[in-house]
């Protein structure tokens, strides 16, 4: 046996799964936090942490992006009685670049959900709380002591409806999945049953639903490579 034989293991291909939804609130606490960053600098971030997974060796099949376009009607705020576009809030603004940013890219497929307008607002605990306990009356309230009900409808069937394509035709070898929620069980365990690799990268928290850990063949984060470099920098200064 020629042990100068350098050893390579033969390619697979790899399809990189994010729940966009959780992938932003992630990137914003780890590497956003002042949100000065571009919607195109975030998209190539997302673009190294995807390639990142793939490997050197390895095929990317496609990169999956889950998200709901923005929420655009207009609302009364009840206690202020202030109009509130949500089209033009700083958040739906870079949502909608964000996403021109991805249909762009090559390898990228864009799966996008609704959003379902509750039609109401809601008090936040801090002033529900405050309220049964008699510290405040309904007269001291403030305008952002409510929030409007709306969440994310059809994403978590889209993302169940492709993987098990994914794993049942034979597509792809390993499947990454950027989340922490743990809705996917099913689909993660119908993937594993065919014989794909399934990894859950849950981007450095530590708050991953215990039922998770069952269910996947591996759990790993991918660091960006500025904030290594940036690290190595400080150190040096010091």
């Amino acid at each position: 046996m020629n042990r100068n034989k350098k050893y390579t293991s033969t390619p697979i291909r790899v399809a990189i799964m994010i729940d966009g939804g959780y992938f932003m609130k992630r990137y914003n606490t780890l590497y956003n936090r002042d949100r000065s960053k571009t919607p195109k600098t975030i998209v190539k971030d997302l673009y190294t942490i995807a390639h990142a997974h793939v490997g050197d060796n390895n095929y990317l099949y496609r990169i999956f992006y889950y998200d709901c376009f923005p929420f655009e009607k207009k609302v009364h705020n009840p206690i202020s009685k202030k109009c509130i576009d949500f089209s033009k809030t700083p958040e739906a603004v870079t949502m909608k670049a964000i996403f021109e940013e991805l249909k762009r890219q090559r390898k990228v497929a864009l799966r996008l959900g609704t959003i379902k307008d509750g039609r109401r607002w809601i008090l936040y605990n801090r002033a529900s709380s405050s309220l049964l306990r008699h510290e405040i009356t309904a007269n001291d309230l403030k305008e952002d002591d409510v929030y409007y009900d709306m969440h994310q409808k059809g994403i978590d069937m889209k993302i169940g409806v492709d993987i098990a394509s994914l794993a049942l035709k034979r597509f792809v070898d390993k499947i990454v999945l950027i989340s922490g929620d743990s809705d996917f069980v099913p689909a993660a365990k119908l993937a594993r049953r065919e014989g794909i690799d399934f990894v859950l990268d849950p981007m450095h928290s530590s708050h991953v639903e215990n039922n998770l850990f069952e269910h996947i063949d591996g759990l790993t984060s991918i660091p960006l490579y500025y904030q290594r470099k940036k690290k190595k920098e400080t150190t040096k200064e010091d």
